[in-house]
């Protein structure tokens, strides 16, 4: 438990035991290693970015727990009591922010890689095709000035065999370099756009996987039921990275709520419920601030054109061998399993070539 204190005013002093807990097998661990972070030079997109826009020291993530949880909350406002990364109730059935935005006919899309998380929640299984697209399309849809009210982007998760490409979730032990060529590429391709004087990126990450932060999280407002792990989600996780960019934001500003609730993932249904008028999800995300009264009235703020792309050694073959080698972390273990059981709804959802594209990431073609 890395979260030390969570009935009291305890320092948050598990990261080191916790990290010193692992298995050793063949391995030995430096205590050190979870109180490292990464300096600006390591992440010159990301830190560009909230230098030139926004960041916030007050979002954290939605539960003390592990990544789908989080992005659960995220959609749907409560995680419907998973606690971890388990496909074992699949499919998920709760109701999603984006169910709400077609009852107020919003558009909405998500852009993914490989397979996406939110193939696993089945309210998002229905009939309007087009919902699903690959990250490939985002760049041509935002400079056709046609992306939608709406649209969420999954990072690539595994490595593809066929074309040689690495992930770039910044999912441990990935090269991070790929993640920010990611989010380079997301910024460069909105502020290219027609539209991005009405845009409003959020750049964060579902947990904090692992690093060490000396904030204790705050208590929370409970979703609502089912808890069948006992645990009531009355308590935030540890504090994650947020950079906000948007023309409507001053550079280098730092944005907090105004009042005592802190952000965390439903601040993004808050916000969207507050420009699309819509109902909410859960008690969560009805308690949840927003970002809109933090927003300058007029869009000032161009911002760079673009970043330079940080470079990446092309990954040869021997790169790609022992990619394939290495044994899966925990992520991709869970959305292994969740592809491989999807249910035929889900899989016509998401696009008609899941099926390969399973088969890429597990190595079977």
């Amino acid at each position: 438990m890395q979260i030390a204190g969570l009935g009291g005013d305890a320092p948050m002093g598990g990261f080191v035991d916790n990290y010193m807990r692992q298995d050793p097998g063949s391995a030995s661990y430096d205590p050190r290693a979870p109180m490292h972070g990464f300096t600006p030079e390591q992440l010159p997109v990301l830190s560009g970015l909230a230098r030139a826009f926004a960041v916030s020291d007050r979002w954290f993530a939605s539960a003390p727990c592990q990544t789908w949880p989080n992005r659960f909350f995220a959609h749907c406002g409560t995680a419907g009591g998973a606690v971890n990364n388990a496909p074992d109730r699949l499919p998920f059935t709760m109701q999603t922010v984006f169910n709400r935005l077609e009852e107020k006919k919003c558009a909405w899309r998500l852009y993914f890689d490989d397979f996406p998380q939110a193939a696993t929640l089945s309210d998002l299984w229905g009939d309007v095709p087009g919902h699903f697209r690959r990250f490939a399309d985002f760049a041509k849809d935002a400079a056709g000035g046609a992306l939608p009210e709406y649209a969420f982007i999954e990072p690539r998760y595994f490595a593809d065999f066929l074309s040689g490409t690495l992930p770039n979730d910044q999912h441990p032990p990935h090269d991070v370099a790929y993640g920010e060529r990611l989010i380079a590429e997301v910024y460069a391709a909105l502020r290219g756009g027609p539209a991005w004087r009405q845009t409003l990126l959020i750049v964060t990450y579902d947990e904090h996987g692992g690093c060490f932060d000396h904030v204790l999280p705050p208590p929370a407002t409970p979703p609502g039921g089912p808890y069948p792990d006992g645990f009531r989600f009355d308590r935030l996780g540890v504090r994650v990275p947020a950079v906000i960019v948007s023309p409507y934001v001053r550079p280098g500003s730092v944005l907090r709520p105004r009042g005592a609730t802190p952000f965390d993932h439903t601040t993004i249904i808050a916000t969207l419920r507050a420009l699309f008028a819509l109902g909410p999800l859960t008690a969560r995300d009805a308690a949840a601030p927003h970002l809109l009264d933090l927003l300058e009235d007029e869009p000032a703020n161009d911002g760079p054109a673009d970043f330079a792309l940080p470079e990446v050694a092309p990954p040869g073959a021997a790169a790609m061998a022992a990619e394939k080698a290495r044994p899966a972390n925990d992520l991709q273990a869970s959305l292994t399993a969740a592809a491989a059981h999807l249910p035929a709804a889900g899989v016509a959802a998401v696009g008609a070539d899941i099926a390969a594209r399973v088969k890429s990431f597990l190595g079977e073609v």
